[in-house]
């Protein structure tokens, strides 16, 4: 019997993205983490990125295209579902609904040398990030040159506690991103979010929702991370460290094309 090349190339390649999101994503771990939200530079208005996500119609998390306005075949069965009048169809076309999480890109106190990773969470954290924001006496906290540190804290769920926690507190003082220029140059050739979560297309979707609704037919042999990947990677890169203007000259540089 001759080998499957083609299953034997889908299964690297579903090797190496299980790598680029270990690598390119940020958790925190339990205790406290010192963190830099930076421009996300391939949407320099806005840092923070709505993406929402399948959780419960396959065994991998799926993004849905509704983040981009796209059309999605799992929201719109959902739709149908909760025009029935039927109460138990209404709570099934509630649970496949696309979940909302937020990502930012961040640079982590301590491993700036592993450059820009992302930092996925939910409303409660950022509902807190734009409060913050939206103080006068915070303002742009994300700004490359005075913007300020975050410090992260993050509780594991213990004993009676079922879900765990993460708080945040913003520093009090402003501070460039990075003086080192080889940190700074990573921070402005990050990756696209969709390099890390890439938009599955409309038959992918109907596909997911038609082995959703007959498992027995659905394929058991496909797993995939979900978006929680942890990012525990190590570097021995080490860069001299740059004078402050010369970073500066170079964020502008690229943030003011």
């Amino acid at each position: 019997m001759s080998l499957d090349l083609d299953a034997i190339k889908a299964k690297l390649t579903q090797l190496n993205k299980t790598d680029d999101r270990r690598n390119n994503l940020w958790k925190p771990e339990p205790g406290k983490q010192t963190i830099r939200i930076v421009p996300y530079v391939h949407r320099k208005e806005n840092p923070f990125l709505e993406m929402y996500f399948h959780y419960d119609i396959a065994k991998r998390s799926m993004l849905s295209p509704i983040t981009f306005g796209n059309a999605d075949p799992v929201v719109e069965f959902a739709e149908k579902l909760k025009k029935t009048g039927d109460k138990d169809e209404w709570i099934m076309g509630r649970k496949i609904e696309p979940k909302m999480r937020t990502y930012v890109p961040v640079i982590v106190r301590g491993k700036e040398s592993e450059g820009v990773k992302f930092w996925g969470f939910g409303k409660t954290v950022y509902s807190e990030l734009l409060s913050i924001i939206s103080d006068p006496d915070y303002g742009d906290i994300t700004d490359l040159m005075n913007g300020r540190d975050i410090t992260v804290e993050f509780t594991p769920a213990e004993g009676t506690e079922r879900f765990p926690k993460t708080s945040i507190r913003v520093k009090p003082n402003t501070s460039a991103a990075t003086e080192d220029k080889g940190v700074a140059e990573k921070v402005m050739n990050q990756i696209k979010i969709t390099d890390l979560f890439p938009e599955p297309t409309y038959e992918e979707l109907e596909q997911a929702l038609a082995d959703w609704m007959n498992p027995e037919n659905a394929d058991s042999d496909t797993t995939t991370p979900t978006t929680n990947g942890e990012a525990k990677t190590e570097t021995t890169t080490k860069t001299e460290p740059k004078k402050t203007a010369d970073v500066a000259t170079a964020f502008n540089d690229l943030f003011n094309q």
